[in-house]
């Protein structure tokens, strides 16, 4: 997937390594889609730049910033496309990110010519989207089934944007491309004002990360995905900016990610927090709260970016689907599904929130609250079957990896009472937390294959069970810890890639590799002291970010072809992880410590 993805914290796009739009929803991320020729190339809708001669094309970031950069060298010229979208504080602290899309056309040399395919779909392409000039900007309509409208804004001539006869670029050209009709006159000055502004934003943002004496630009790169997946209306922070790209291409695994699973809680408040960017995590946690229910309603696994419960799934049968793998999911069924690691995942996320942040008593009675409601949760359903952290669609199991984050609720439970100086329910929860440990340790493991396995009574191994050493329910350098990594990699393990596991499932047998499964590997190895061997692991997992330093759901274990949601927050989360881990907390400057140290005292966004 060569593509490069912009936003502004409100939405975003794709654009592929020739310049073209692929994929933009408007006005939010979970919005329809504008262009979504990633999904159909004839009916999808796409925006591309393309230049009438022969011209090399070269795709980068603007070093540090999440504003892509496409430069078009030939012998005619040489001209660059910078793409992103507007964000900056203003002021009295209010951020500028409006749903809009800036192309800043800038003339390097020469005299090059370039024609424009401008073509809009609006509503994700089923109905015919009507394009038509008006006085001073480009209006594009659909009204079929709902009303949906769009604005291309532009110094260039507008006949020539719609009919895409060739321009030639004798000085800068712009296009804003708006959701909102735009009240104040546009000017090439304000889009370069825009621009720099933008880009002075993501450098400061950037700066403020902390830098380890290793893998600096890794983790650089992977924080700004992350930051750019964060909603910021709700402090939400997504899956992936698509819908749909297929975990293998041809099969039915294709699910729309534009949504918050609380599951992803853990490691994003550890991971931000570790790389000093506080505020993200600090946001993150306040959607957490928000959504959480206090007692009774059923916690789900996954929320809409302001929180909605409802997220029913509809298939788009019009469109082919990427490379032709339908079909086309908008919303996700797994919502509704029965997952018993979800109450660990957020109890953990509590205890970790307390331990660095300062709270009022308010805050905390709510959290205390919330703690008692999901231990109840727990101590009724812990027992019980579940779909697992896989989301798996048919039937039910006893999941050894759900069963051990049921421990980590009581666990977590025990530590945050403790922490509060709360000791009400103390006595009982350690009874309970000691009992499902031992459930586990009788029934997870198996003799006969020497691991942890997938569900009770199961010979399949499972990678979520490389995790249960990182949560603290049995140490590193137990001996069941280490066969059970050591049978995982020579079960799951193909040419340094990790299969999430090997058993047949609602869709068949998987045959592409869960990219953060390979992280896994990499940590659960460095955990056992096979150091050498994770750091080669890890450093070959790096060759596989695409041009731009981005990474997906997934990878094609033969060819390395990425595949599923782009790019996977998940993904990149776990490569800083990893990263952090090799690092052993080596910092590039003593001071940083320091700075690390009273940022904790500190918001900062």
């Amino acid at each position: 997937m060569d593509f490069a993805v912009i936003g502004n914290c409100k939405s975003a796009a794709l654009i592929d390594s020739e310049g073209t739009i692929n994929w933009l929803c408007l006005p939010d991320f979970d919005s329809a889609s504008i262009f979504g020729s990633i999904l159909d190339d004839k009916k999808g809708g796409s925006f591309s730049i393309t230049a009438t001669r022969t011209f090399q094309i070269r795709q980068r970031y603007v070093p540090n910033t999440n504003i892509s950069e496409t430069t078009f060298s030939g012998h005619f010229g040489v001209f660059q496309v910078l793409d992103f979208m507007p964000r900056y504080k203003e002021e009295k602290g209010v951020y500028h990110c409006p749903p809009e899309v800036i192309r800043y056309i800038k003339v390097i040399s020469g005299a090059p010519r370039i024609k424009l395919n401008y073509n809009p779909r609006l509503i994700y392409g089923k109905n015919e989207t009507k394009t038509f000039q008006e006085r001073k900007y480009i209006k594009s309509t659909v009204s079929n089934d709902a009303y949906e409208s769009i604005y291309l804004y532009t110094n260039a001539d507008l006949n020539d944007v719609i009919e895409g006869n060739e321009i030639t670029l004798k000085d800068d050209i712009y296009f804003s491309l708006s959701y909102h009709q735009k009240l104040l006159p546009l000017s090439l000055e304000r889009v370069q004002l825009d621009y720099e502004r933008t880009k002075v934003y993501w450098l400061d943002w950037i700066q403020r990360t902390l830098d380890f004496k290793s893998y600096v630009d890794e983790v650089r790169r992977s924080a700004l995905v992350l930051k750019l997946l964060a909603f910021q209306e709700s402090g939400a922070i997504l899956a992936a900016v698509t819908t749909s790209l297929p975990e293998t291409i041809g099969e039915e695994r294709n699910w729309d990610y534009r949504f918050c699973w609380i599951r992803d809680a853990s490691m994003i408040l550890r991971v931000l927090t570790k790389i000093g960017h506080f505020n993200v995590a600090r946001n993150f946690f306040y959607y957490l709260m928000r959504v959480i229910p206090y007692k009774s309603d059923k916690v789900q696994i996954m929320y809409g970016i302001r929180g909605r419960k409802d997220l029913t799934e509809k298939t788009l049968d019009w469109l082919e689907g990427y490379k032709g793998s339908k079909p086309v999911r908008i919303g996700n069924a797994a919502s509704i599904q029965k997952q018993n690691d979800i109450y660990g995942v957020l109890l953990d996320a509590i205890y970790r929130y307390i331990e660095t942040f300062k709270s009022d008593v308010t805050t905390i009675e709510r959290l205390w609250t919330i703690t008692r409601s999901l231990i109840r949760t727990v101590e009724s359903s812990w027992r019980e079957p579940d779909m697992g952290i896989w989301e798996f669609r048919g039937n039910t199991a006893h999941f050894v990896y759900s069963k051990v984050l049921c421990w980590v609720a009581l666990d977590r439970g025990i530590k945050i009472a403790t922490e509060l100086q709360n000791i009400e329910s103390y006595p009982e929860w350690e009874t309970l937390r000691d009992e499902i440990k031992a459930d586990v340790l009788k029934n997870g493991w198996n003799e006969k294959i020497g691991a942890f396995t997938q569900s009770y009574g199961s010979e399949y191994v499972d990678a979520a069970n490389l995790l249960i050493a990182d949560f603290g329910f049995i140490e590193p350098d137990d001996p069941k810890y280490i066969s059970t990594v050591e049978v995982t990699k020579r079960e799951l393990c193909k040419g340094g890639l990790m299969y999430r596991y090997k058993n047949k499932d609602d869709f068949g047998i998987p045959s592409s590799s869960f990219t953060v499964c390979s992280f896994w590997m990499v940590k659960a190895l460095w955990s056992i002291g096979k150091q050498t061997e994770a750091k080669l692991m890890f450093n070959k997992l790096l060759t596989y970010r695409n041009h731009l330093g981005l990474m997906s759901e997934d990878l094609n274990f033969k060819t390395k072809e990425m595949l599923g949601n782009f790019p996977q927050g998940y993904s990149h989360l776990a490569l800083i992880d990893c990263a952090l881990s090799l690092c052993e907390g080596d910092f590039r400057e003593e001071s940083q410590l320091v700075d690390f140290i009273q940022n904790l005292e500190r918001v900062e966004e």
